[in-house]
C-alpha cells in the first residue's frame, strides 16, 4: 500500500533515484574472480581479527 504512489515511475529512471551501475562497477560486481579476491581478503582480515580477541 506504501508503494502505490510509486506506481507511475519506471524502474532505473531518472525519477527512480536509483544508481545504475556502470563499467567498472559493474565489471568489480560480476568478475568471479575479483569476488574470490575480497572474499580470501575479508576472511584473513576476520581470521586475524578472532585471533587478536582470544589473546
Amino acid at each position: 500500500m506504501a508503494e502505490k504512489h510509486l506506481g507511475h515511475i519506471e524502474p532505473y529512471s531518472a525519477q527512480f533515484g536509483t544508481m545504475i551501475p556502470m563499467g567498472g562497477q559493474k565489471f568489480f560486481r560480476t568478475c568471479v574472480l575479483w569476488q574470490l579476491v575480497r572474499f580470501v581478503a575479508i576472511n584473513i582480515r576476520m581470521t586475524i581479527l578472532i585471533l587478536k580477541s582470544h589473546h
